[in-house]
């Protein structure tokens, strides 16, 4: 069978920009990110940066330029997004405020010939393409983790992301359909922390007085550190915070960690997943077919591996992977079941 290896490995060159790949360097991709106001969404612009500057310098493309709002607002975003096509750029990859407030822009874009790819927080119109890891199995693996930790159960905090972003309502509804399957445990309260470790801290610190005692605190990403801070500074016993993968809460964890055996898990998308759209887009401006819906997998640190990551992880900023074209090549090779 190794004839399905060699077609399969040629196949991989030519979607990720092999000799046989049209030539793209006269194309211009813009990234319209909705938010930056956290951890995370600064190391996701540092990964676009670091990425699509270096596919500039060798003429992969001709321009990869960043644009973010002053605020998560939809009107602002698809303000943006009109003066982008406008602009004339070939390609956006958005990080989308809404699922729907921003189709009637993107639905815009499409009509003017540009190349739409949506990325965590992604969008419904059917022009457009998607990228997302499983958001709602990373919230249910939360309380599938806490379940087997705390077979007892109890009461949970939960603290979700930003509003109305297609993210948060994920997360959330796994986080809830698994208290639902497991139903030793119920959800207390629940805070919204914008996946900021300041607004988590002063928004747990606000809801613990009217809690009862709580085992454990479901989280998004960028909002577990505040938590711990805010619980430690009221007195209460420390729950399992689950964590999202930021440099401060990897941090913390392993001071408890060393002071204590404190364990824990941590899950969130990887930042790097904006220079896997940026990739996607290349292919699809390059002419390759490319499926609507992509699927990549959640960045998860146990117990185990928690120094490794923690010594990759850059202060102030948030494990992560950066994609390459062939990483790219084969994770549409996978959605195509190659």
């Amino acid at each position: 069978m190794k004839w399905i290896n060699v077609a399969l490995a040629t196949g991989l060159l030519a979607l990720a920009g092999g000799s046989a790949a049209a030539d793209t360097s006269d194309k211009r991709i813009a990234l319209s990110n909705n938010y930056a106001g956290n951890s995370w969404r600064q190391a996701m612009l540092r990964s676009w940066e670091n990425v699509t500057g270096q596919a500039v310098t060798d003429g992969v493309v001709a321009a990869a330029d960043a644009f973010t709002t002053a605020e998560n607002q939809v009107t602002e975003q698809a303000a943006q997004i009109q003066n982008l096509i406008l602009e004339g750029y070939d390609a956006i990859v958005l990080n989308a405020a809404s699922p729907e407030g921003l189709n009637g822009a993107v639905k815009e874009a499409c009509d003017a010939g540009i190349t739409v790819v949506s990325f965590d927080g992604v969008v419904t119109e059917p022009c457009a393409w998607r990228i997302a890891v499983d958001f709602k199995q990373m919230g249910k693996d939360e309380v599938l983790y806490l379940a087997e930790k705390l077979p007892d159960g109890g009461n949970l905090l939960e603290i979700r992301g930003l509003a109305g972003v297609f993210v948060d309502d994920e997360i959330s509804a796994g986080i809830h359909e698994g208290v639902a399957e497991n139903p030793q445990f119920t959800i207390v309260g629940s805070v919204h922390g914008d996946w900021a470790q300041d607004v988590a801290q002063k928004a747990v610190a606000g809801i613990l007085p009217s809690l009862p005692e709580i085992v454990g605190v479901v989280t998004q990403g960028g909002d577990g550190y505040g938590a711990a801070q805010a619980i430690k500074a009221a007195g209460r016993d420390m729950p399992v915070i689950v964590m999202g993968n930021r440099h401060d809460e990897l941090t913390w964890w392993k001071e408890q960690k060393d002071a204590n055996g404190y364990e824990t898990m941590s899950v969130s998308i990887a930042p790097g997943v904006s220079t896997l759209a940026f990739w996607v887009a290349r292919m699809i401006l390059d002419g390759e077919e490319v499926p609507k819906d992509l699927t990549v997998p959640f960045l998860r640190i146990d117990q185990g591996n928690l120094e490794e990551n923690l010594a990759n992880t850059e202060a102030g900023g948030v494990a992560n992977t950066l994609y390459s074209a062939e990483d790219a090549a084969r994770v549409v090779a996978e959605a195509k079941g190659m």
